[in-house]
């Protein structure tokens, strides 16, 4: 149509220059010169249509850029919590003794950072980034050289505050597609729900879950070599060599937890192991993930040389550590749901008892029986009241009334030991509580727990509860984020 138009208004032009007393003769080689104008004037207004065209399209996109920023290749975040709580049961470490009735009336509270954590992170391209987290606990450590005017205006070391400063991560990663990752350095070792997902605003509890948190590393974090992906259809998985725990730190309250740190400026390496976790993610609101670890721990150790535990009755020996676990959450309909069970088994605990209880005044040793099996479960439930209000939801706000309950014992099973002195290892935990989310980092917690030890046989040969209950009121404000630069 429009290359008629135009044809159209040539001739209309071309007849207005004739007069009308003269008659007009066109050729055929007089139309198609006018065509070929014609076609060459359609084509330059194409032209300038596209180019038009163009410009509007790279102006869009400079405009989106400005209002939407492109990801950025660093990365800073971090989290933290500031806690306090009153309890109404004793601190001393003879409440658990012979005579636990003489604390029956004590209570205690505290103030606390119980972990601070920057994260810093570099993407470099072609899949190569690095990671790094520095974790300050309790407030860190606080030393400085004074000048005493009491006495003689000496100089002396105190120590101000006390508390842990620790690299946690630092590792390099090559990403070659989202199928194969690996990664090398110090790292988290992810068996059990709470490895894997210890940011503050991932459990409702104002602390971490006691069960996990007593009875293996957490955060465990190891230097390691890790490979990792993820599949399209929701699942994920890691698989990471990591060198052995240390049997000679294993002890009564903490199962293995202990043997992960190390007292000297490296890790020792005698033995190895290996840890594997795999998470499904394919459901919407649902994440199901089962993980385990399994290494020898009894040779990690500098007391002894090898030829010598080889020529004593230690030199069959391993101290094989067992952990398998799995845990769940689900998030959907303004609903949380999340648990998790964890067993372990650490092979010849009794000889590991015998042989920690014997070491030397001073050894880095706690020199306390070790249990062959230990455990933790739990689950928690929380109801978002604000998921009610289309408002709040658009504000991204959110207010949780939860319960949560736990079982653990890290004293489950041991050998020749006939008496329930170490009952106290066992016991069951019931928490009700709030979480308010004002925006989605920050949280503010409170909740009311109550611990009932585990029962056990009294001197007088009758069943029942041998220690005092723990009742406890907790609050705290916590934060969680990771933005990219």
């Amino acid at each position: 149509m429009k290359k008629q138009a135009i044809f159209i208004i040539l001739l209309i032009t071309c007849a207005l220059g004739v007069r009308a007393n003269d008659s007009i003769t066109v050729s055929a080689s007089d139309l198609q010169a006018l065509m070929q104008r014609v076609e060459r004037l359609e084509q330059k207004a194409a032209q300038d249509s596209v180019s038009q065209q163009i410009g509007r399209s790279k102006q869009s996109e400079a405009s989106a850029q400005k209002s939407e920023p492109r990801r950025g290749r660093f990365t800073i975040g971090g989290y933290g919590e500031v806690t306090a709580k009153h309890c109404w049961y004793s601190n001393n470490y003879l409440r658990y003794g012979q005579h636990p009735e003489k604390y029956a009336n004590d209570h205690f509270g505290e103030f606390d950072l119980p972990h601070v954590v920057i994260y810093l992170g570099y993407d470099f391209g072609k899949g190569w980034s690095v990671g790094t987290e520095i974790e300050f606990e309790h407030g860190g450590t606080e030393s400085a050289i004074e000048i005493e005017e009491e006495e003689g205006g000496e100089y002396e070391s105190e120590i101000e505050r006390g508390g842990e400063v620790a690299l946690e991560q630092f590792w390099l990663q090559k990403a070659f597609n989202r199928y194969a990752i690996i990664r090398a350095g110090m790292q988290v070792v992810p068996v059990g729900g709470l490895n894997a997902h210890h940011e503050p605003t991932e459990y409702f509890s104002v602390y971490r879950n006691e069960g996990e948190f007593t009875i293996i590393p957490s955060t465990w974090h190891e230097v390691a070599l890790t490979f990792m992906g993820s599949t399209p259809n929701g699942w994920h998985y890691q698989a990471m060599f990591l060198p052995g725990l240390d049997s000679d730190r294993f002890n009564r309250k903490n199962w293995v937890k202990p043997g992960a740190g190390s007292p000297y400026e490296f890790k020792l390496a005698n033995v190895f192991a290996g840890a594997a976790r795999v998470d499904y993610t394919g459901v919407k609101g649902l994440r199901l993930s089962l993980s385990g670890y399994c290494g020898n721990s009894f040779r990690n150790t500098l007391s002894k040389s090898n030829a010598e535990l080889d020529a004593s009755a230690y030199k069959d020996v391993k101290g094989t550590v067992s952990i398998g676990a799995f845990d769940f959450a689900y998030k959907d309909y303004g609903v949380v749901l999340r648990g998790s069970f964890m067993y372990g088994h650490l092979s010849d605990a009794a000889a590991i008892t015998q042989y920690n209880i014997s070491m030397r005044k001073g050894s880095v040793s706690s020199k306390q029986w070790v249990a062959s099996d230990a455990l933790a479960a739990g689950l928690e439930l929380g109801y978002d009241f604000f998921s009610l209000n289309k408002k709040l939801v658009e504000k991204k706000q959110s207010f949780y009334v939860f319960g949560r309950y736990d079982y653990y014992d890290s004293m489950f099973r041991y050998d020749n030991q006939p008496t329930d002195m170490y009952a106290w290892c066992g016991r069951h935990r019931a928490a009700v509580g709030i979480n308010y989310f004002p925006i989605k980092q920050i949280g503010v917690k409170a909740e009311f727990s109550y611990g009932i030890l585990k029962q056990g046989t009294r001197a007088d040969g009758t069943r029942g509860k041998l220690y005092n209950d723990e009742p406890q009121f907790a609050v705290g404000i916590v934060y969680a984020g990771f933005y990219q630069l």
